[in-house]
């Protein structure tokens, strides 16, 4: 695995529960500003069968990015972690997104 990819994993698993951040911010924080959709590249080639918390990213509007079945998938995940998750897939990135100077 690449230095790239090592980070964002590294990121992205430390998001806690019943939280979310959104793909550029997961980008800076592993050292690759700008990399947004490199990062929504990366989750999307992950096996099934992942344990790393990929639907915990979202898009800098607090939109889930995904569409059909995979918004819905994300979006029951983020339910059963407690977040509040519209029908189309919007979040409050103000109430939910992750403060990791607060871990």
């Amino acid at each position: 695995m690449d230095q790239f990819f090592a980070h964002i994993f590294y990121v992205i698993a430390r998001i806690p529960k019943g939280s979310i951040t959104t793909y550029g911010e997961v980008a800076r924080m592993a050292g690759f500003p700008g990399y947004a959709r490199q990062v929504g590249k990366a989750l999307s080639n992950l096996p099934a069968g992942s344990t790393l918390p990929w639907y915990r990213v979202v898009n800098s509007q607090g939109r889930i990015s995904l569409k059909g079945d995979d918004l819905l998938r994300q979006r029951e995940k983020l339910l059963a972690e407690g977040v509040d998750v519209s029908p189309d897939g919007k979040i409050s990135l103000k109430r939910f997104r992750w403060d990791p100077n607060q871990d």
